[in-house]
């Protein structure tokens, strides 16, 4: 009973001291080599102060089963009971890092490293670290000794004797040392090619900015010069030896496994590139070549190794090159695009666990601060330091960043690399994934002082700091843009006018004056909506910088804010609703039109939220159209009333499809790009079609009911014609029309005739004055005889017009004819009179298919616009919309009376139906929708931008870029949207060509 009880309370006592397999640890205390301690109250004490005490007990035991003999046993052991800082220092390596501890089992005098307390070891350098590998002549004990200073970095960082970044900076300092005696070995192996070159070993990444992690590639870049009377070639072949040799001493695995990948794919064109060039090759690389990207990987560059001379020269050459890099073109864009591209790369299955690349993570603080040392370092030197902490914290010196976001954002930077050190150190491998198991769960939190509920606690710390990551590094960029205009407070530090004009002008703006201005007026004052206003700025700008016209993005903004802000709803709806702001921010940005509609009714931004599970901007059905203008037609008073209503409807419809559009074609942050631009272009075509006929059919009943009460003498019935009629109308169409009556029993010819006559007249005339609202005008071109043609025609005059008169281009513009409005009775009639018409009985003969073809090479040649580039103009074309509808029309007219599906109004409908019915291959079907939808989207596009209808590309070139960006090419790729379009549409010619032309 005595020893159950015993046991009972040894059990206790070291679930009580965090062990979570106290049978185990028993066990392990029972063994010999713990015999002259195990009693020893100290022992349990410290061990429970470890991240794992199960793994640093474990630990312990291996170190003393490995010692070779019973007098150094004895010597650890006693140490470790009288010597606090010992103790502290192995057992809380033991229990942080199980790779260091097989590395005591195997090298078992090493646990000396530790024992050391002065003050010069507690913070070593480059100097202390080079002397601890001096001894190392070969690749093996060069690991051996790497791993000893590594144990002493290790103990200082677990035990909290070096902070994160002092940790990084020893880490960096060790990795120095280690190329150096690697450069060392590499050059005592080949003494001629040492003797040859000048070889300068530059640290990049992480290693340059002296804040390495535990386990990361060293990223080199290696500059080579001819020694004093060497041939240059020969030179930097040799250079190139041992550059090679240098890096597989440091990254082959031998007995004693590898130090660390040396990277130098940062060099000159990366792996395709020399791995050693001459300082005047890499000037001129960097002169010509570079990208964006490597200026800002240049920030952190930093001789480290070799000829340290070398080194200078080389950075000091390239430094003026880096720090004018804010002045090109698109920088920002460019850099935002990197990161969102690193973003999309990471395997949906890691993303939650992802600690470096993730939103929210490590390199969204380390991307903002390099932005922001690229766009001030030119002017201000005191920013130019490869240490990410130390440039923010002279960031937030200089008033570039607001002091508190910095505070809080250097707070998530350290609890987030302490965390990824923490994960490196247990199994010195890469890694920046959050382990899944409970157990690596708990010894992570435990590592980080979190003793109460290790799990609960680490996951609510770690998604605490990610989210504060997440909401301020976008509006770290834009927040001292406020502070620069505005009050600030007490002890903060002002961004200067000059600083704020260079940021603004590097996101994008062309008139960063005005748009202080703009910031100013609205962000300025203490009232709330102020107050507001400067928590959604920040944010927005950003916003607007992704655009490509932010000038006219903030301008428009203020303009609705000046509309609306004292409305109770509108800054709240911004604020509260995820969607509304970043909606509100595409839409503002994107061009003319959608703003032009908002500042006519601002209250439509309400349009913008959330609304019912998201659908705010889902165009409405035509029968919701229909109930809502009729009923309001109802209750007008006259006409003119209840048409200026309707109208007023259109342009508030208007302004959500061209919004639905927008947001589709963008992208937000919670809605991605519409993957079937096709469906996209379908859906807009059919709202803005489903807007006009409902504007039409409530015009109608409202003249019908100023001038006759509920019954009109004739019968009347509008027919949509060309895209009205095939549901594919854009914003800037007109409405195609036929207008048909037919006399009520009993009333005379002559009068139903004068009173449709009047009652097209005063629809024009309604739906044309001038008012805030966009006119919608009504084309009836196409109606018999054209211009010289009677406006309205009886059923009965339409019949024998086209039995007697009808020529081939009426059959073939009746394809697209549908009933849009008025009685529905007497449009069905309509399209029984003309169905045998459109699709005549055996199709066409020989005769009139060559007179279509003669019809259309005409318009070709006499339509298109003087000096319009015929690859580029969207209707008539190379390629263009009227190829691809003339095609499928010409199949119609041939084949409808056999195919039903070809029985349609729409052109995509009718291609599909074609391909269903084998009369084209799926291969040209898919070319030819290709190039209809590319085209319809280039000819919303423009009226988007522009505020006016046009079927080519814009010339200028703030309009092309957002045409562009609307299509999703980003900034700098106009040239591969109008190349891809000019592709796109020659190969649908090629089809044309075999299947319109027969060629």
């Amino acid at each position: 009973m005595t020893t159950l009880g015993r046991r009972s309370s040894t059990f206790t006592r070291l679930l009580r001291h965090g062990f979570t397999d106290p049978s185990a640890a028993e066990r392990l205390l029972e063994s010999a080599e713990l015999a002259p301690i195990r009693n020893d109250p100290v022992l349990l004490e410290a061990l429970g102060a470890t991240a794992d005490p199960d793994l640093a007990l474990q630990g312990l035991v291996r170190l003393l089963e490995a010692q070779p003999e019973d007098t150094p046993r004895r010597e650890l052991l006693d140490t470790l009971i009288a010597a606090k800082p010992l103790r502290d220092r192995l057992l809380g390596v033991l229990g942080a890092s199980a790779a260091l501890g097989d590395h005591l089992a195997r090298h078992p005098r090493d646990w000396h490293a530790l024992v050391m307390y002065e003050p010069r070891d507690l913070h070593p350098g480059v100097e202390e670290f080079e002397r601890g590998l001096a001894e190392a002549t070969d690749p093996v004990a060069l690991r051996v000794a790497y791993r000893r200073c590594l144990l002493s970095i290790a103990a200082r960082d677990v035990c909290g004797t070096t902070d994160l970044a002092q940790t990084a900076a020893e880490l960096a300092d060790l990795a120095t040392a280690t190329l150096r005696a690697a450069l060392a070995i590499a050059s005592a192996a080949a003494p001629d090619d040492a003797a040859l070159c000048r070889l300068a070993v530059i640290a990049m990444g992480k290693c340059g900015g002296h804040e390495l992690n535990y386990v990361s590639d060293v990223d080199v870049i290696f500059v080579g010069e001819a020694a004093e009377g060497a041939d240059e070639g020969k030179a930097v072949r040799a250079a190139t030896k041992l550059a090679a040799h240098m890096m597989r001493i440091c990254s082959e695995t031998t007995v004693e496994g590898s130090i660390w990948p040396v990277d130098a794919n940062l060099r000159p064109e990366g792996r395709n590139g020399p791995l050693v060039r001459t300082l005047a090759s890499h000037l001129a690389y960097y002169q010509r070549w570079a990208k964006t990207w490597e200026f800002q990987a240049l920030l952190k560059a930093r001789p480290v190794a070799g000829d340290l001379a070398l080194g200078a020269e080389y950075v000091d050459a390239l430094e003026p090159l880096v720090w004018k890099v804010a002045e090109r073109e698109n920088f920002v864009t460019d850099v935002q695009k990197m990161r969102r591209r690193v973003v999309e790369n990471i395997p949906v299955t890691e993303i939650d666990r992802e600690l470096k690349l993730a939103p929210g993570g490590l390199r969204d603080v380390e991307f903002a601060v390099q932005l922001l040392q690229l766009v001030h370092g030119r002017a201000d030197t005191s920013l130019r330091s490869g240490t990410t902490l130390v440039a923010l914290e002279a960031l937030a010196a200089g008033g570039y960043v607001g002091r508190e976001d910095a505070a809080r954002l250097d707070d998530a930077y350290r609890f987030l690399r302490t965390m990824e050190h923490r994960i490196q150190l247990y199994r010195l491998r890469r890694t920046h994934l959050v382990p899944v198991e409970e157990a690596d769960l708990r010894r992570l939190g435990r590592s980080m002082g979190l003793r109460t509920d290790p799990v609960a606690e680490l996951n609510r710390e770690w998604k605490r700091h990610a989210t504060v990551v997440r909401r301020l590094h976008e509006k770290l960029f834009y927040r001292p843009l406020l502070d620069a205009v505005a009050q600030l407070a007490p002890g903060e530090t002002r961004l200067s006018p000059q600083a704020a004009r260079e940021r603004l002008v590097a996101l994008g703006y062309i008139d960063p004056a005005a748009a202080l201005r703009h910031i100013e007026a609205l962000a300025s004052g203490v009232t709330r909506k102020a107050a507001i206003q400067r928590t959604l700025l920040p944010v927005l700008l950003g916003w607007f910088a992704d655009s490509a016209d932010p000038d006219a993005g903030l301008l428009n903004f203020r303009k609705v804010s000046d509309a609306l802000g004292k409305t109770p709803w509108y800054l709240r709806l911004l604020r509260d609703e995820g969607a509304a702001a970043e909606n509100l921010a595409r839409v503002l940005s994107a061009g003319r039109l959608a703003p032009d509609l908002l500042m006519r009714a601002p209250e439509a931004v309400a349009l913008l939220g959330d609304g019912d599970g998201g659908s705010g901007l889902e165009p409405r059905e035509r029968a919701h159209l229909d109930q809502e203008i009729l009923a309001a037609v109802g209750r007008a008073d006259d006409a003119d009333q209840a048409v200026t209503f309707a109208r007023g409807v259109r342009r508030r419809e208007l302004f959500r499809t061209a919004a639905f559009d927008i947001v589709g074609s963008y992208g937000t942050e919670t809605q991605p790009v519409e993957a079937d631009q096709g469906a996209l272009v379908d859906r807009v075509g059919g709202a803005v079609s489903d807007l006009t006929a409902a504007t039409l059919a409530g015009t109608l009943r409202a003249v019908v009911r100023a001038g006759w009460g509920d019954t009109l003498p004739t019968r009347f019935a509008v027919i949509g014609m060309g895209r009205f009629g095939g549901h594919e109308l854009g914003y800037g169409s007109d409405a195609d029309v036929l207008f048909v009556h037919e006399p009520r029993e009993g009333v005379p010819e002559r009068e139903a005739s004068e009173a449709a006559n009047k009652v097209v007249s005063e629809m024009r005339r309604l739906l044309q004055v001038a008012s805030s609202d966009p006119p919608l005008l009504i084309d009836a071109d196409l109606r018999p005889e054209g211009k010289s043609g009677p406006l309205v025609r009886s059923l009965n005059s339409y019949e024998a017009y086209y039995r007697r008169w009808s020529l081939v281009w009426e059959s073939q513009a009746l394809l697209r004819a549908e009933p849009v409005a008025g009685d529905e009775e007497l449009g069905r009639r309509f399209i029984e009179l003309i169905d045998p018409l459109r699709y005549p009985a055996e199709g066409l003969g020989d005769d009139a298919v060559r007179e279509i073809r003669r019809l259309k090479a005409r318009m070709e040649s006499e339509r298109l616009p003087r000096g319009a580039d015929p690859t580029l103009h969207t209707k008539l074309g190379r390629g263009g919309l009227s190829d691809v509808e003339w095609t499928v029309q010409l199949m119609q007219l041939q084949h409808g009376w056999a195919e039903p599906g070809l029985r349609t109004t729409r052109t995509r409908a009718g291609l599909a139906a074609a391909c269903a019915a084998e009369l084209i291959s799926v291969e040209d079907a898919s070319i030819l929708d290709e190039a209809w939808v590319l085209a319809t989207r280039v000819r919303n596009a423009v009226m988007l931008v522009r505020g006016r209808a046009g079927d080519t590309f814009p010339s200028d070139p703030r309009e092309l870029a957002a045409v562009g960006r609307y299509l999703g090419y980003g900034p700098g790729h106009v040239g591969d949207m109008l190349d891809d379009y000019r592709r796109t549409t020659r190969r649908a010619r090629g089809v044309v060509d075999v299947l319109f032309y027969g060629a």
